[in-house]
């Protein structure tokens, strides 16, 4: 699977798939219409089926960086009466040197998953990358199961004196073109997430 930091791909069965989510994943419009009888679909996307991947990230243990693996387990149901999916579960775990961490798998989106993870790290480990930033958050009200996250990276004066959802919304309005990134992304301008700190606490 390829990931650009906004769209993932990869190819089955002659077949590429793209978009901004694992349950959001779209056969090429281009696509043989005989290659895509061997799969199934819901509302366009790809589904009753298992994806399984790697993503290399940084994790901060007592101050120091190294590298870790974080892997996802992705169970994606039937298409639902609704158009949605009828079971979907999310399965996260950390590799740290030999060790290995777990989430619960009972949540299904990855927000919740890595909070789960990180009840579980030692203590003074955290995976460095937008989901533990100070500078992002999720929009109140709901998101995807991944890469839903807002970067106030540009605004961060801002975004540190939001105090809660009117305070957020506030903000939201007067920026033009939010900043979308993804939980395991990570740029220059990371800073240790405190608590409290935006909308999501």
């Amino acid at each position: 699977m390829h990931n650009d930091g906004a769209t993932l791909a990869l190819t089955l069965r002659g077949v590429l798939f793209s978009g901004p989510d694992f349950d959001s994943l779209a056969p090429d419009s281009r696509s043989e219409p005989k290659l895509l009888e061997r799969f199934s679909l819901a509302n366009g996307s790809l589904c009753e089926c298992v994806i399984e991947c790697k993503i290399p990230v940084p994790v901060v243990a007592d101050g120091v960086t190294s590298s870790a693996l974080l892997g996802a387990h992705l169970s994606l149901g039937s298409q639902a009466a609704n158009g949605g999916l009828d079971d979907e579960s999310l399965l996260l775990s950390l590799q740290v040197d030999k060790n290995v961490y777990r989430s619960t798998g009972k949540c299904g989106w990855f927000e919740d998953e890595l909070l789960a993870l990180q009840l579980v790290l030692p203590d003074g480990t955290y995976l460095k990358s937008c989901f533990n930033c100070g500078l992002s958050d999720y929009i109140p009200g709901g998101h995807g199961l991944f890469g839903c996250m807002v970067c106030f990276r540009d605004s961060k004066a801002e975004y540190r004196s939001v105090r809660g959802k009117s305070d957020f919304f506030k903000l939201m309005e007067a920026i033009d073109k939010p900043l979308r990134v993804q939980e395991t992304f990570l740029c220059p301008q990371f800073e240790k997430r405190q608590p409290r700190t935006g909308c999501r606490g």
